[in-house]
């Protein structure tokens, strides 16, 4: 079969095996985003999970109808053809998936705003060393402190291009990630995630360059009265070098209330 569009589908059967098992999903319900063949799939239902798989490809899709047509007949899978990043999502428990990679992002966005108890996602390589990149260092992007803000990364594989089929040009890794608590209780979640995107637009400009950059999304008066509350240390360093705690505080300054 195909791969279609940036799918490459893995065909180690103990990475696959490996992946079904990092963490419990007996009578879980468990999301799967973008099935491919349905190997995954298949490791989940026989570890005793009810699965719910989310597949674009239409192609794919019929396959797996065919493929699963009793386990789809019974309940134990439900089949959405859709995309994952746009579609209603049943309720679900956990999370485990070899995502597609040119929608790594704004499906990881996505899960955490609907919020679940634990995921197993795989990623390219350098995604995921980027999500686990702490706040305050060179690297520090917009993915790592909205991921770090609201959930906690530990990586549990790393798998060469020759364990998929057709191989793609780079390693990936699979991660755990386990929802925690913000730093600070964050009073607006919207206010929140438009000042790091703000931030993160204009990231080789200083703070106080960049939130004026912001006075588009906020309004003029608001980005003027928190520049006149900060001190000069915070607005004159670069985003990537606030640490996590700072981008909370920011914000709900924004929202209207102190937090100092």
């Amino acid at each position: 079969m195909r791969a279609p569009r940036d799918q490459h589908f893995l065909v180690d059967q103990s990475a696959i095996d490996r992946i079904a098992g990092f963490v419990p999903v007996t009578g879980r319900r468990v999301l799967e985003i973008g099935p491919g063949q349905g190997v995954l799939t298949r490791a989940l239902l026989d570890q005793g999970a009810t699965v719910i798989a989310v597949e674009i490809d239409s192609q794919l899709v019929a396959a797996l109808q065919t493929l699963f047509s009793r386990e789809i007949e019974d309940g134990r899978l439900i089949l959405i053809h859709d995309d994952a990043v746009r579609c209603s999502l049943p309720e679900f428990d956990i999370v485990v998936a070899n995502l597609p990679y040119s929608a790594s992002s704004p499906i990881t966005f996505r899960l955490l705003e609907i919020g679940f108890e634990v995921a197993v996602l795989m990623y390219q390589w350098e995604f995921a060393r980027k999500m686990m990149t702490p706040a305050g260092t060179p690297d520090t992007s917009r993915l790592s402190v909205m991921v770090q803000t609201y959930a906690k990364v530990k990586p549990l594989l790393e798998l060469p291009p020759d364990a998929f089929s057709p191989p793609p040009e780079v390693w990936s890794m699979v991660v755990k990630i386990t929802p925690t608590n913000p730093p600070i209780p964050i009073l607006d979640q919207k206010v929140y995630a438009d000042l790091v995107r703000s931030l993160f637009s204009y990231r080789r400009k200083t703070v106080r360059n960049c939130l004026k950059g912001a006075k588009g999304i906020f309004g003029g008066e608001k980005i003027d009265q928190l520049i006149s509350s900060l001190d000069e240390e915070t607005l004159s360093v670069r985003p990537e070098n606030l640490p996590l705690l700072r981008f909370a505080e920011l914000a709900n300054r924004l929202a209207g209330e102190q937090t100092d």
